[in-house]
């Protein structure tokens, strides 16, 4: 494998897998998403800005060597992984108990419309939530793991220089992803205000997928 500028190895085959990472649906984009739904433009940028940090989180612990660490001591990676297991399918059952709500509620008029009012006040927070859900998001870990650091050349003398184009790349990809799922979130919002079995079954589904990705963490292997 040549090494390329900045002591990247084979770059556009990184970018190219970056993007196919990055639009494959995960914790990230799908809560980003459902956040633009539920509270509009503003606070689905407010959790893209907790999933970018969250990634710079990862990136750097990534460069610092957390993740060979975690390859290497399995019981490591397992509490890791298991406390971001439940903590995905605690948002699961937090929206499922929020959409079963809005469905006993449906022919209620004095129901505000808003997805967003079947949740507690507490968990109104998009950016706190979103830089949780990116830290323990399991294709985040994973990719980190297993994909980030392969293309950075261990000989290379200033690494973190590396380690920071990649993350850049990372994040730009990122950031035009989110923005398009922020805006359809917000047409989705407007679909979905004035029919609210529509909007508990689109709750329910988003409910599944957090589960399902509780579930695929806990499974998840370190190699």
């Amino acid at each position: 494998m040549m090494t390329g500028v900045l002591g990247i190895t084979d770059f556009w085959t990184f970018v190219l897998g970056t993007v196919a990472i990055v639009l494959l649906p995960g914790p990230n984009s799908l809560f980003v998403l459902s956040t633009a739904a539920r509270r509009g433009v503003g606070a689905g940028y407010r959790a893209a800005a907790g999933v970018f940090v969250g990634d710079a989180v990862l990136m750097a612990l990534s460069a610092a060597g957390v993740a060979s660490l975690l390859t290497a001591y399995p019981p490591l990676f397992m509490l890791v992984k298991y406390a971001g297991a439940a903590y995905l399918g605690y948002l699961g059952l937090t929206m499922l108990r929020g959409a079963w709500r809005r469905w006993r509620l449906r022919h209620d008029p004095t129901t505000p419309r808003l997805i967003d009012s079947a949740e507690p006040a507490a968990s109104r927070t998009p950016f706190r939530r979103a830089l949780l859900v990116s830290v323990v998001n399991p294709k985040a870990i994973l990719f980190f793991i297993s994909f980030f650091i392969q293309f950075v050349d261990p000989a290379y003398a200033w690494p973190a220089l590396s380690f920071l184009v990649l993350g850049l790349v990372v994040q730009v990809t990122s950031a035009l992803y989110l923005t398009t799922l922020i805006f359809g979130g917000a047409f989705l919002a407007t679909q979905l205000r004035a029919r609210r079995r529509l909007a508990a079954t689109a709750i329910t589904g988003v409910a599944a997928l957090f589960l399902g990705f509780s579930v695929k963490l806990a499974t998840a292997t370190a190699g």
